[in-house]
């Protein structure tokens, strides 16, 4: 399968280099784009869900299963690929994140108090980035 095959199935499809684009998860109610694809130069298409969700999870989302990821057959003799992901696109996937975090320190730098709800979110963020951390780390 070629990358267009899921593409055509997302939402809010950016592309963001070649052979790359950031899409609304499917697997989740995803406002902002948090799904990382690329097609490798051996066919295989690879997803990163950077709020969490697995990629069995985003292709059954869209009636599809993870042997649609990979060709027919994968050439033989490629190495692998160290970082699936490049920096430019785990940042696009988490800058909704980083203002959630930024918002919350403005809250906290004039010394107020965040909600209960406010909290919980701001947890969640700092877990997306970090999570977008040890990917790059990887």
């Amino acid at each position: 399968m070629s990358a267009e095959a899921l593409l055509s199935r997302l939402e809010g499809v950016k592309r963001t280099g070649e052979g790359r684009w950031l899409a609304r998860c499917p697997a989740h109610g995803d406002r902002h784009p948090s799904l990382s694809i690329r097609e490798t130069s051996a066919g295989v298409v690879l997803v990163k869900c950077w709020a969490g969700c697995s990629a069995a999870e985003v292709v059954a989302a869209v009636d599809l299963d993870m042997s649609a990821l990979f060709p027919e057959k994968i050439m033989t003799g490629c190495k692998p690929e160290r970082r699936p992901f490049p920096a430019a696109d785990i940042l696009r996937a988490v800058s909704f994140e980083t203002m959630i975090v930024s918002l919350a320190a403005a809250q906290l730098a004039k010394g107020k108090r965040l909600a209960a709800e406010d909290h919980e979110r701001l947890k969640l963020a700092a877990s997306r980035l970090q999570a977008a951390a040890d990917e790059y780390n990887q």
